[in-house]
């Protein structure tokens, strides 16, 4: 395939008109276009009157007309498919440990669905509760004052972006479309499929949850485990030879152990006690800076007090 940047069509473009500027770009008769999709679609908005829709389009052509494009130095489409570092096949002992995934946030979905989809079987642990019961907790705050210390805005299934409006996009460059695994994964869980192209994806808060339970079910589909209400207060390590230590274990609030020597941490930045506990037990950590912003909000108009103000024209 051949990828074609910067077509520029107007705003409320006929929908052929896609196409044709793709023939017109490449110069090939009709009947050479077998298939195109669109990559990415974004929006030049800088003059108010001609708002133009910008695309880049991944285009199909019988293979010698795509040799000869490709040789007068047209760009190849890259491969965006993403390739699992490793499957279950690839170990050697049948009693490989499950990994454990600690957190079930955005990280920890797509760490547990990864390990998944590898055959790895992993399990997961979480503070909170399965995001329909967390809900209710969360508004129960909200609406009623009532706080549930473990299942709340920051802790349960989701994490905390499950109760905002699910904006996807980043200023990140993805040069190896691990974002693009993201996408196709949440799309097959139900989000909508325009999320793969449009320059700033959106989903929405009330499709959120619904594609949360859909990964959650795939997981187990896939031999994973979820545990919630399973809030994690050790972790156990071993002597190695090299001094530095070994993973293996973490003990949950129940008093239950588990052993594994792989596992991920995916707690959020809101798990304060476990960072804690990590200090406690010797793990090395520093600080992260990270931004922090506030919303200023007043109504419509100019209130009274403004009235002699120097700063008011």
């Amino acid at each position: 395939m051949i990828r074609l940047n910067d077509i520029k069509l107007p705003l409320n473009h006929p929908d052929d008109a896609l196409g044709k500027a793709v023939i017109a770009r490449l110069g090939v008769p009709e009947s050479d276009l077998l298939s195109y999709t669109v990559f990415k679609r974004s929006y030049d908005a800088r003059k108010k009157h001609a708002i133009q829709l910008i695309y880049i389009v991944d285009v199909c052509l019988p293979a010698e007309q795509e040799g000869k494009l490709l040789s007068r130095g047209l760009s190849p489409s890259p491969n965006m498919e993403y390739a699992f570092v490793a499957q279950v096949s690839d170990f050697p002992k049948p009693d490989q440990q499950r990994p454990i995934v600690v957190g079930f946030g955005p990280c920890g979905i797509l760490a547990a669905l990864i390990l998944a989809q590898m055959g790895l079987k992993p399990i997961v642990l979480d503070r909170g509760q399965d995001v329909r019961q967390r809900t209710q907790d969360t508004w129960g705050l909200w609406r009623k004052r009532k706080l549930n210390t473990e299942s709340n805005v920051q802790y349960g299934e989701g994490g905390a972006g499950t109760f905002s409006d699910g904006k996807l996009y980043s200023q990140v460059k993805d040069k190896r479309f691990l974002g693009r695994k993201v996408m196709t994964e949440f799309v097959k869980a139900g989000a909508p499929e325009e999320i793969l192209m449009v320059s700033k994806p959106h989903i929405g808060t009330f499709k959120l949850v619904k594609m949360v339970e859909n990964i959650r079910a795939e997981i187990i589909r896939l031999g994973g485990e979820i545990r919630f209400d399973s809030k994690v207060v050790a972790f156990h390590r071993e002597a190695t030879a090299d001094g530095n230590g070994q993973v293996s274990g973490v003990t949950l609030s129940s008093g239950e152990t588990l052993h594994s020597k792989h596992i991920i941490l995916a707690i959020g930045h809101s798990a304060r006690d476990t960072f804690a506990t990590l200090r406690d037990q010797g793990v090395y950590m520093e600080a992260k800076p990270f931004s922090i912003g506030f919303r200023i909000e007043h109504p419509e108009g100019r209130p009274s007090f403004w009235k002699n103000s120097p700063i008011v024209p």
